[in-house]
């Protein structure tokens, strides 16, 4: 099978080229080897077709679509970023990028196997269920409260505080930041095109992904590789908050088997699909797992707070389970520990 790749000298795109390349597929991979994520990479897959240029860039597009079968899109602008200032180049790399590469699959008449890298924060905050009145969705945080030291959301009805509870992929989609709304528009365009092209598209929504090649010393990167950075440099992890949040840490492995199992399946999945370990963790637990396996500073909670971020965003992985066969293979507490000596990249 021919697979365009997106994003594939990237941290988690590399390791799915690695994989499909394994199998024995014809890989070509589209990369603008954007300076926020990476340099150009040290070493690449021998036998891949690397063309460097932007998804945003029509003719290639095109050009690399020629003979393909498949359609592996990661490429995207990940995180928070640093402030609002950054919402051209979401815009730009994630939504017009996936545009551009829309209008190419019509313009070839693509008829083969779509599958996009989406995230966990086109949900917003998690589940959460009230005592008194069941399954709820709180609001968005305030500043007012989280100055308090308030984390815990409320009760939209009655104020009391939550417990949290997983969600499934039919929980509606609420995103709470820049990036979490060019997801969301992302997982629109692919599905308008896949229903206007009578094909199915899997859209594969990671959750916190961690592990070798993480893009290190900047503000783009996942909180696992801040953390890392932190300790390399000698400094102690600042943990916003109280360290209470709850997500769930994948490793890329899994997540890059993920996607071969979607590309691969006898029947492609059409809908989306968590990728999730289905261990949940706190923030402060994963920064004590990772400083406990090398020498240097403990984590220090700092009680800061980032307003576009969520309290507790923890996934049901079953669907995945039933639907290509995915299941984690390595669990947090493992794949913690081989992180804390895992190489990042520059």
């Amino acid at each position: 099978m021919r697979v365009v790749v997106t994003g594939g000298a990237g941290f988690i795109g590399s390791h799915i080229v690695e994989q499909l390349a394994a199998d024995g597929h014809d890989v070509v991979v589209l990369d603008s080897l954007d300076p926020a994520a990476h340099s150009r990479p040290p070493t690449l897959r021998d036998g891949v077709d690397y063309r460097w240029a932007d998804v945003t860039d029509a003719q290639a597009w095109l050009d690399a679509l020629d003979g393909a079968d498949a359609v592996c899109h990661q490429a995207a602008k990940v995180g928070l970023g640093v402030d609002f200032a950054d919402v051209r180049r979401y815009v730009d790399a994630n939504d017009v990028g996936t545009a551009t590469g829309l209008w190419a699959l019509h313009q070839v008449g693509f008829a083969g196997r779509l599958v996009l890298a989406s995230s966990m924060v086109v949900y917003g905050e998690g589940g959460y269920r009230c005592r008194r009145h069941g399954g709820v969705r709180p609001r968005p945080r305030q500043s007012g409260d989280l100055d308090r030291g308030r984390f815990e959301p409320g009760c939209p009805r009655c104020g009391d505080e939550l417990e949290p509870a997983v969600v499934t992929e039919d929980a509606p989609l609420d995103p709470r930041n820049v990036y979490a709304a060019t997801k969301v528009h992302q997982e629109h365009l692919v599905t308008a095109f896949a229903r206007e092209h009578g094909i199915p598209v899997t859209i594969l929504r990671y959750h916190n992904v961690y592990g070798p090649r993480m893009p290190r010393d900047t503000p783009y990167a996942g909180v696992a590789s801040i953390f890392r950075s932190a300790l390399a440099a000698g400094r102690a992890p600042q943990v916003f908050e109280d360290g209470g949040q709850r997500r769930d840490f994948v490793h890329v492995s899994d997540v890059a088997r993920a996607n071969l199992l979607a590309l691969t399946a006898p029947t492609l999945y059409d809908g989306a699909l968590n990728v999730a370990s289905g261990h949940p963790i706190t923030v402060l637990e994963m920064a004590r797992a990772v400083a406990s396996a090398r020498p240097g500073p403990s984590p220090e909670v700092v009680g800061r707070y980032r307003l576009g971020d969520v309290r507790h965003i923890v996934a049901d992985p079953s669907r995945a389970g039933a639907a290509i066969g995915f299941r984690a293979r390595v669990l947090p507490g493992e794949g913690l520990r081989r992180f804390a000596d895992d190489p990042l990249r520059a």
